[in-house]
């Protein structure tokens, strides 16, 4: 070979040995923690994605994502906890009041989680400012909405005294129907909650709100329930119960009306403090989130159906009326 042409292969390999090293680098790796199902939860995924798109991350081509399911079943989470720090994943994104908890206890790789409870108040983060350790994330504070959600009614339904909360003990926002018991018992109103944990559980403590006479339904926010929206839309049509619920998904399969935080939105927020943690930003640093916009959406189909009239001013303030 001439000296030429033998100098020649040896830049060429000496250039595409970077190449070759860079290639084999192993991606970083993500954990989702997600309490319900791929299935149920797709819209989140899908903006979980957009969030770490807007930080230069693409699942697949520089990033990979460790997807772990509860599926409603969280005596699995401790162990899929661990699985996730077998794996040595660099960020656990938690989706979920327990997925939350759990990667806390169990992890100490930074944590971005997005919960419906006061963080501070449960020991996750010292302050919302500045979170400190390894955890942040964004909080939907739903324990709150209770109050407004009474509110509404009282608009809608002004003689109605008698309301029903459904509940998932497993997966509960905190002070949610103690907040609600509080604001009722201000107004002479009686609250009964119903704890549901199954399928069958839902459809008992239906028939015990229609031989009660439940006047109006508060579902209270939680995995659990996001998993049977459109069973809980159906079931309150149904048996004639007004209902309401934080996400409009609700309102969009049957539900009377949904007044709460935009999920999807929070999702992609969690998606960018993710990318923002793996280009080196710290937990301890980075705010925990809190809503700034709600929504409220009213189904007006449904309301004819249980011959309901929206006064003006309700359907004045709604972001969204199904016709």
């Amino acid at each position: 070979m001439r000296r030429r042409d033998f100098m020649k292969v040896i830049a060429g390999t000496a250039a595409a040995w970077p190449l070759a090293a860079r290639a084999q680098q192993p991606l970083p790796v993500i954990g989702f923690l997600g309490s319900g199902s791929p299935e149920a939860d797709a819209d989140l995924i899908v903006a979980f994605r957009k969030g770490l798109g807007e930080t230069g991350y693409v699942e697949g081509q520089n990033v990979a994502v460790e997807y772990r399911w509860a599926r409603n079943d969280y005596s699995t989470l401790p162990g899929l906890v661990d699985d996730l720090v077998r794996r040595r994943v660099a960020v656990i994104a938690a989706a979920g009041n327990q997925p939350s908890r759990t990667a806390v206890a169990g992890a100490t790789v930074p944590i971005v989680f997005t919960i419906a409870f006061d963080p501070v108040q449960a020991g996750l983060v010292a302050s919302l400012n500045r979170p400190g350790g390894n955890v942040t994330g964004i909080t939907t504070l739903n324990s709150e909405l209770g109050t407004k959600w009474l509110g509404l009614f009282h608009d809608l339904l002004p003689t109605a005294t008698r309301f029903g909360v459904l509940t998932n003990i497993d997966d509960p926002s905190e002070n949610f129907v103690g907040n609600v018991k509080s604001a009722a018992l201000t107004m002479g109103w009686q609250i009964e909650p119903f704890d549901v944990n199954t399928n069958d559980e839902i459809d008992s403590a239906f028939a015990t709100l229609v031989r009660a006479r439940t006047e109006a339904l508060l579902i209270a926010p939680g995995g659990f329930v996001r998993q049977h929206i459109a069973k809980l839309a159906t079931l309150t049509t149904r048996h004639a119960i007004p209902a309401i619920y934080p996400i409009p998904q609700f309102a969009e399969a049957g539900g009377l009306m949904s007044y709460g935080t935009n999920y999807v939105d929070i999702f992609r927020q969690a998606g960018v403090y993710v990318g923002s943690i793996l280009k080196g930003a710290k937990p301890a640093d980075l705010p925990v989130l809190q809503p700034t916009k709600f929504k409220f959406v009213i189904n007006l189909t449904t309301a004819k159906a249980l011959g309901i009239t929206f006064p003006p001013g309700l359907l004045a303030i709604a972001d969204e009326v199904i016709e």
